[in-house]
């Protein structure tokens, strides 16, 4: 009789399950834009011969990588507002999980620039090409190409971040889970059925980061 039930209100839920999990997915991969914004120039910066800019990107990188994005969160969006800079739940969640995001893609962005092959900038400067020639077209298209195992795992974990914004009441997978529990006092079957969701949908983009690494590699590839 019992597992009736649960099935019952797993069966009732499930649109409202849905509903989170959608809103987790456009979380993840507008942060993931919002992070590759971020991340790009901060990996240049990085690695310039000039470290104008080097220190500040290292800065931040520190910071954001070396405080917890829950912390970023409410400084963002509960923080913010005392010195008049106020964001939307939505806003300021989507804003936190980019900043975040952001410092570790121009991690995995540095080191996959820097494990080109050093040859590459010498041959390119032999040709006659610049510094920033070199870099967009010769080193970044093979970086981007190293780069995408990371990268991937920066998205995956993306997914399970969205649900921190959760605790600024943003409806997403987590939050969805919340309220049915709230209504149905059954938290391990929705639990359950929450870590699959999240399971589920990263199997996924691991599909899909598969795909794009034999398309990327198909080029390199010796008969």
């Amino acid at each position: 009789m019992e597992l009736f039930d649960t099935l019952d209100i797993l069966q009732q839920a499930a649109p409202t399950l849905l509903t989170g999990l959608g809103y987790t997915l456009i979380f993840a991969l507008a942060s993931m834009l919002g992070g590759l914004l971020i991340g790009f120039p901060l990996a240049i910066a990085r690695i310039l011969p000039r470290g104008v800019l080097r220190w500040p990107a290292d800065l931040y990188v520190s910071l954001m990588r070396g405080t917890p994005l829950l912390v970023q969160i409410f400084v963002i969006y509960y923080g913010l507002p005392s010195v008049g800079v106020s964001f939307s739940p939505l806003t300021a969640g989507v804003l936190a999980l980019s900043l975040n995001a952001g410092a570790f893609l121009s991690e995995s962005l540095r080191g996959a620039i820097l494990g080109v092959d050093r040859g590459q900038w010498a041959a390119s400067y032999s040709v006659g090409l610049t510094y920033t020639q070199t870099l967009r077209f010769i080193v970044l298209p093979q970086a981007v190409r190293i780069a995408v195992p990371a990268m991937s795992n920066t998205l995956i974990s993306l997914i399970k971040d969205t649900s921190l914004v959760s605790v600024i009441t943003v409806t997403e997978l987590m939050l969805s889970t919340k309220e049915i529990i709230a209504v149905t006092f059954r938290p391990l079957p929705l639990y359950l059925t929450a870590a699959m969701l999240y399971w589920m949908l990263s199997i996924c983009f691991e599909r899909v980061q598969g795909r794009l690494e034999r398309r990327l590699g198909q080029p390199h590839r010796r008969d």
